[in-house]
């Protein structure tokens, strides 16, 4: 899968259509990877492996000690079995589709420089007959739910490939799809050509000011990935405006500030802060400012994160903190040497038998024989319950509890 990223890019649309310089001011910080990016770009390759073997190409499957794990084996198995399914589905349909996986796709006459690599893009027929174009894009994470209607990524994706293939096939309607394994999202959104082509039109005004690096600056929650999010002043004087509107009684605060030239007790605060609301916030109230509270609570982690890095990378003191080591557990050195070692010396039983995985069953005998043999031993825990937004395609459940509420 290639490693490049437009400044226009598709992955980062959501922010610089809400937010249009920040593109440029995103330019003084470097682009560092993370966990989270290596395993998603793992699980990008081995998805693509899968898909490529199913398509009969000769291919190799990618190799990580790290991120090849049980979990993303499942979920790319997942990935694709979607796509397989889509495949076989406009087959059916009676036409063999065009199919190109991780394909690179061109939306430069909507956004300048722009330029993407859509997981993949499948031109054929819908049930109806119409021409169809599919683009299915796959999320390995769990942090950010990503819905597919109206979803910016995906619809400059599927402009490039328009732009690339619309005059070939009579592509009528378009399709955009993202697998969320870990969420239990495959979400789907579907529009005609035209609608499609009319957004783009649309946001070529804000294209042209997100290159030039003019705009309103405008937070919101498209700041997440921003790399300029921690010393954004939009962002900061959003946060605290949050926080003094939610909990503070700005009209009393004034009043004490008017009178503030007739305090003249030494030793003490002279302005003190005004809460909107001493004592107790009933729960109705919390609930209320929860939005707020997640806004608040990640610029918070993201000005954090960043002046640490700032310590502990590149030396910058910070007044009142230290950097220090954290706590490590002891590893060996030589394994094969303590292997060694222990056994010349009479220590024999230094091995612990382990059943294989799940999964690693179900790859030996194959999914049917699989099915028939242990299927009935095969039961799937209850997740661990979390609350999330309404827009969560997962079923909600009642939760049990020991306490009882108490409503107002």
């Amino acid at each position: 899968m290639p490693d490049v990223h437009a400044f226009l890019g598709a992955s980062n649309s959501k922010q610089w259509l809400h937010c249009p310089p920040s593109r440029r001011l995103e330019e003084e910080f470097p682009n560092e990877s993370s966990i989270y990016a290596e395993e998603g770009t793992f699980a990008h390759s081995l998805g693509e492996y899968k898909i490529r073997r199913y398509l009969q190409e000769t291919v190799t499957r990618p190799e990580s000690d790290t991120y090849d794990t049980e979990e993303i084996d499942e979920i790319t198995d997942i990935y694709a079995e979607f796509v397989i399914t889509v495949i076989e589905r406009m087959k059916r349909n009676g036409c063999e589709p065009l199919v190109r996986v991780e394909e690179r796709v061109d939306f430069s006459h909507i956004a300048p420089t722009g330029f993407g690599t859509a997981d993949m893009l499948i031109v054929g027929r819908d049930e109806d007959g119409r021409g169809l174009m599919h683009i299915i894009d796959l999320k390995a994470g769990a942090g950010v739910f990503v819905d597919s209607d109206h979803n910016s990524q995906l619809s400059l994706y599927a402009l490039g490939g328009l732009h690339e293939y619309g005059a070939i096939f009579p592509i009528e309607v378009v399709r955009m799809t993202i697998v969320q394994p870990r969420l239990d999202n495959i979400s789907t959104f579907e529009c005609v050509r035209e609608e499609l082509e009319e957004w783009g039109e649309s946001i070529k005004p804000i294209a042209k000011l997100a290159y030039e690096g003019k705009g309103e600056q405008c937070p919101g929650d498209w700041c997440r990935f921003c790399r300029a999010k921690p010393v954004c002043r939009a962002c900061a004087e959003e946060a605290l405006a949050l926080a003094r509107e939610e909990f503070m009684d700005l009209d009393a605060e004034e009043a004490s500030l008017s009178s503030s030239s007739e305090n003249t007790m030494e030793g003490y605060e002279r302005n003190p802060p005004v809460f909107k609301h001493p004592g107790l916030i009933p729960l109705s109230e919390l609930i209320e400012i929860l939005p707020s509270l997640s806004r608040i609570a990640s610029w918070i982690e993201t000005v954090y994160s960043f002046i640490s890095a700032e310590a502990v990378s590149h030396g910058v003191p910070i007044p009142g903190y230290k950097v220090v080591e954290g706590r490590t557990k002891r590893i060996f050195t030589d394994t094969d040497a303590v292997v060694e070692t222990a056994m010349q010396n009479g220590y024999t039983n230094l091995y612990k038998q382990q059943l294989i995985t799940l999964t690693e069953f179900e790859k030996m005998m194959g999914k049917k024989r699989f099915n028939e043999l242990l299927g009935g031993y095969v039961a799937k825990p209850p997740g661990k319950l979390t609350l999330v937004p309404e827009s969560d395609p997962r079923p909600a459940v009642e939760p049990g509890s020991d306490f009882e509420y108490i409503p107002e």
